[in-house]
């Protein structure tokens, strides 16, 4: 039996074991399968890898991206530079990882951008974040970050008016503010000064439009959930594991 999963902290409603499982099936692979691993902390990992010696691959989710760090043996240049990791691959003993949220995140984007889409505002400094800022330099996009709890080159919500959300044409939530079933969380920027020239980008596919994309699309902007780029970030992991991507 070939053994994939998930690591994260609440998973009963995560995309990726819906998606694999259903993967596996369409693609008659009858000895793979995909599991969701609830970890209380990051502490219990070890434990994970002694119980489950079978394991080849994973991918990390919330609060998990960074705290995983420590625990691997290489990491890839983008894990390198982004210090966030969203996918394992375990070969020989070894944990190898890897960072599929940075292209996920940006061959998702690209699609959606026009020319006067130049500078973005990137809502949270988790781990999720630091992939999105990784895509967005790939962009030669300008961007900035905004915290609950500010630090130097960033922003707070409070800082936000009307001239920051003029300077900047995108809009990207990477919080978990909205995601079921918290369905009325949304991030606290001023929307009244969003338009039709923005572009709004939720890393949530659950719900399909969460409170930000749906008083975003309410002034007229452009929104993008995040199935697209969990799908795409889906199928580097698979890469990954497989060993179509070194």
């Amino acid at each position: 039996m070939h053994r994939y999963g998930l690591i994260g902290k609440t998973l009963k409603h995560s995309f990726s074991k819906s998606y694999f499982t259903e993967k596996f099936s369409k693609e008659g692979l009858s000895d793979y399968t995909y599991e969701n691993f609830e970890l209380p902390d990051i502490k219990q990992f070890p434990s994970l890898l002694s119980s489950h010696p079978d394991l080849e691959g994973l991918n990390v989710t919330i609060p998990f991206k960074e705290e995983i760090l420590p625990y691997l043996n290489t990491v890839s240049e983008i894990v390198e530079k982004t210090g966030a990791c969203n996918c394992i691959k375990i070969s020989n003993g070894e944990l190898h990882g890897y960072n599929t949220d940075a292209r996920g995140f940006c061959d998702s984007l690209k699609t959606h951008l026009k020319p006067h889409h130049k500078n973005a505002l990137v809502l949270g400094t988790g781990g999720a974040s630091k992939g999105v800022c990784y895509g967005l330099d790939l962009l030669n996009i300008t961007y900035t970050r905004v915290s609950r709890r500010k630090k130097i080159d960033q922003l707070g919500y409070e800082d936000l008016g009307e001239k920051e959300m003029n300077d900047h044409q995108i809009i990207i939530n990477t919080t978990p503010l909205g995601m079921y079933p918290a369905i009325d969380d949304d991030p606290p920027i001023p929307y009244r000064y969003i338009t039709s020239q923005h572009l709004l980008f939720d890393l949530i596919y659950n719900p399909a439009k969460t409170k930000f994309l749906k008083r975003g699309e309410e002034q007229g902007a452009e929104i993008v959930n995040g199935l697209e780029m969990l799908t795409l970030q889906a199928e580097e992991s698979w890469d990954i594991w497989t060993n179509k991507t070194k």
